[in-house]
């Protein structure tokens, strides 16, 4: 079964390898990383079926994945929990690693609508209260190696970077990294959904937090930072909103705030590292034709001149909001 060019027949063939039948309405969905489809089972329902990355996971770190949901929904975290048979919830066909969810019904996340941002950051405060006690010790650590160094290693050998703008792109791009490698220095990690943002969460009745295929350790800001947007007022606005739900669960160490800039520099260089890596995928080139071109390239030296000064500029603070 090749993961590149999944037929509908070899996907029906992998859910009945688990006594799951797929009815109708056999579907791609918008997912780059993992092969996502959603079908309709008469008895099951809706399901949605993901199929990994060859080399990205291994079953152990998935499974691990799938033990923090089961813990998270035990603490009343709105996540969907992966389908289990015969006590096993990573399965494999074919020696592809797959599992299968319930499809959550919802509406998009209003990241502008406040009432929905304090609900968010009570379910977050719930996680994180989990994350405190439930070590990933498959998952890696968000850390500089990772999303900066092995990142440049990653762009210097895969990106097609043009000739002429090479050299002041890594000069830069050196500066980004020495200067976040400074600033992020975070005192307190927990095991965090570490992807949160508007795409990965749901409407129902509340918010509901899903795809945590990227869960690994970090600190607890990284699970609020990609909430906030706009002017700096605006984004005090934001978190002070959050923090009231995280609050009413968890205590927030403000100190983390110096964080956000740092975590924005290395997802930053990590997401340019990612497209990079990915180019041989046919996916990459159709979904995303704007990279690898001479005007991304030239878009990201002025990126990475703006994120510098964000490095320098004086961190969000809660005091000067309150």
């Amino acid at each position: 079964m090749n993961y590149y060019a999944l037929t509908p027949d070899a996907i029906v063939d992998a859910m009945m390898s688990i006594g799951l039948h797929v009815d109708s309405g056999l579907m791609a969905l918008n997912s780059y990383e993992n092969r996502v489809y959603r079908f309709k089972s008469d008895q099951d329902g809706a399901l949605v079926a993901k199929f990994y990355r060859p080399g990205r996971w291994s079953r152990a770190q998935i499974q691990e994945e799938h033990n923090f949901l089961f813990a998270l929904a035990k603490a009343k975290v709105r996540v969907a929990l992966p389908l289990v048979r015969d006590q096993q919830s990573v399965f494999v066909f074919n020696d592809m690693l797959f599992a299968v969810w319930p499809a959550v019904a919802g509406r998009q996340f209003e990241a502008d609508n406040l009432d929905q941002l304090e609900a968010l950051g009570e379910q977050l405060g719930r996680l994180h209260q989990v994350g405190a006690t439930f070590p990933l010790v498959h998952r890696p650590t968000l850390s500089t190696d990772d999303y900066l160094l092995r990142a440049r290693k990653v762009l210097v050998t895969e990106a097609q970077i043009p000739a002429k703008l090479k050299e002041e792109f890594f000069k830069r791009l050196d500066a980004l990294i020495a200067r976040t490698c400074v600033l992020y220095q975070p005192k307190q990690q927990l095991s965090l959904h570490c992807d949160c943002h508007a795409s990965n969460i749901l409407w129902h009745d509340g918010p509901w937090l899903l795809d945590f295929d990227d869960c690994r350790t970090g600190p607890a800001v990284q699970d609020l930072w990609m909430m906030l947007s706009g002017s700096r007022q605006e984004q005090l606005m934001q978190l002070d909103t959050l923090l009231a739900g995280y609050e009413s669960v968890r205590e927030f160490d403000s100190s983390e705030l110096a964080l956000i800039e740092p975590l924005r520099a290395m997802r930053m260089v990590n997401y340019m590292a990612w497209l990079a890596a990915r180019w041989s995928d046919p996916a990459f080139p159709a979904n995303f034709p704007w990279f690898n071109t001479p005007d991304y390239w030239q878009q990201q030296l002025r990126v990475l001149d703006e994120q510098l000064q964000l490095l320098a500029a004086p961190p969000l603070s809660l005091t000067s909001w309150n």
